[in-house]
């Protein structure tokens, strides 16, 4: 209960900060500057004389951006999108999924609140992806109304995902610092290159889920201060080059990690999506992949036929 009413007071203050940012640019357009702008004009023309302003001139962070924009980011993100799940696929067809009891004893792994925060972290998330690269190859895909809708659903969904995440670094933190056994699993790999099986170092959450936690919630904080940046926050031209190809160059890198997270998810380990949709796992699976987990006896009493 503790922490629900946290995750609300951080809720409440992060509208209450956007009511008054409203008030304010209605109050004093002059001084809420960019701010104003957005509730003056059109979004999609707002947005292309900011990148008119970014990219037409030379100087500073404006020739990198123009090059990396116009020739790298995309290529990389294609890059990111082929070899990482090739090389899922090609574990896929050679190692193949985690099989585990799903009949036998179960153990609850994620209570109601955990899953009902990550569904909704997973999916505003899962639509910042999609819209990134629709924007990424947005010229390749015919542009227009399409490429500008996915920019506002990229917008919004970056303002949804923000609640979940606060929630999560209020429910999660602890089970996901690092621990000395996390070494060891990194070394194995958390056993996914092998059939047997045969229990792996890890925690409630392993080295990988770790990582992952770590990359979306911190890095979200910083693709959402960049991102901010690039729609217009009061910030000079090069702070908004600089802030573009930050977001653009950590976006690649999340979306690796994403794809990764995709794979093990749905793929890797079977029956997988009904433990995220009734939060409990086989105790099979439990004592081989999160070996060091020291869950209640009471926790295994479910049975499922």
């Amino acid at each position: 209960m503790q922490r629900v009413f946290y995750c609300l007071l951080l809720l409440t203050g992060f509208f209450t900060a956007g009511f008054a940012a409203f008030v304010y640019a209605r109050e004093d357009p002059a001084a809420a500057g960019p701010i104003a702008d957005l509730l003056t004009v059109s979004s999609a023309d707002y947005y292309q004389a900011l990148i008119a302003e970014v990219a037409g001139n030379w100087q500073n962070y404006g020739q990198l951006f123009t090059t990396l924009q116009g020739q790298w980011f995309w290529k990389a993100s294609l890059l990111t999108i082929t070899v990482v799940p090739g090389l899922f696929l090609l574990h896929y067809l050679v190692i193949g999924a985690k099989h585990f009891d799903q009949g036998g004893e179960q153990v609850l792994f994620f209570p109601l609140l955990t899953r009902v925060v990550h569904f909704f972290g997973a999916l505003s998330f899962s639509l910042l992806v999609l819209t990134g690269l629709m924007i990424v190859f947005g010229k390749y895909i015919g542009g227009g109304t399409l490429i500008r809708s996915a920019r506002y659903v990229h917008l919004l969904s970056a303002m949804v995902f923000v609640v979940p995440a606060c929630m999560m670094l209020v429910i999660w933190p602890k089970d996901m610092l690092p621990r000395r056994h996390d070494i060891a699993w990194l070394v194995l790999l958390g056993g996914y290159l092998s059939r047997r099986k045969k229990p792996v170092p890890a925690g409630k959450f392993n080295a990988g889920q770790k990582m992952y936690f770590w990359s979306v919630t911190l890095g979200g904080a910083v693709m959402a201060f960049t991102g901010y940046v690039i729609w217009g926050m009061g910030a000079d031209v090069e702070s908004v080059r600089l802030a573009a190809i930050m977001h653009n160059t950590l976006g690649m890198g999340l979306l690796a990690f994403y794809l990764t997270h995709l794979y093990m998810a749905v793929f890797a380990i079977a029956g997988s999506l009904q433990s995220m949709k009734s939060g409990y796992k086989p105790k099979e699976e439990v004592d081989i992949l999160h070996s060091r987990y020291k869950y209640q006896q009471g926790q295994e009493a479910k049975r499922r036929f």
